[in-house]
């Protein structure tokens, strides 16, 4: 099935603007991996480097993991991936299956969605342990707004080396 990527909005209230950006982000990060099988997904993109499309679901389900349910929510739950807080283990896919990690990195958005949602406004703090630093919830929507476009940026020249497919 092919994954439906929603248009974000020209005009808008802010927070349904951001919403939008990010959710199409997730889509499109969830479109180059369509129709690969796992052995594409781990493709890595050239020595010595671990990145492949596997490995940037797994790195995302961290990324989100971390900013929404350990920064916003506070919650006191390790990385998956990523045990001594290092976010580069997750792009290493050595072992992992298309299942585990889009398993993970949709449960992790659903835990955002969540908790952005139950959010009284974009101006809610949580505490960023590894930098010490609090941030506002609004940072957060464009912190990762950011690290998927880059990483969607990268997921464009795997997709293109395992099969050919460029463009949106």
């Amino acid at each position: 099935m092919a994954t439906e990527r929603p248009q974000p909005p020209l005009v808008g209230e802010e927070r349904v603007m951001l919403r939008a950006f990010l959710d199409h982000h997730r889509a499109t990060l969830a479109m180059k991996c369509e129709g690969l099988s796992d052995e594409d997904l781990r493709r890595r993109s050239m020595p010595p480097s671990t990145l492949s499309l596997l490995g940037l679901v797994r790195h995302m389900a961290e990324v989100e993991r971390g900013w929404f349910r350990r920064t916003i929510a506070g919650e006191d739950v390790p990385l998956v991936w990523s045990p001594d807080e290092d976010y580069q283990a997750a792009y290493d896919p050595t072992g992992s299956t298309r299942s585990e990690a889009f398993t993970a990195w949709e449960a992790e958005v659903a835990h955002s969605r969540r908790i952005e949602a139950s959010a009284a406004s974009l101006d809610v703090t949580g505490h960023n342990a590894r930098w010490d630093v609090d941030v506002s919830l609004r940072h957060v929507m464009l912190h990762l707004i950011h690290e998927y476009a880059r990483h969607n940026g990268h997921a464009d020249l795997l997709r293109e080396g395992v099969d050919g497919t460029v463009g949106a």
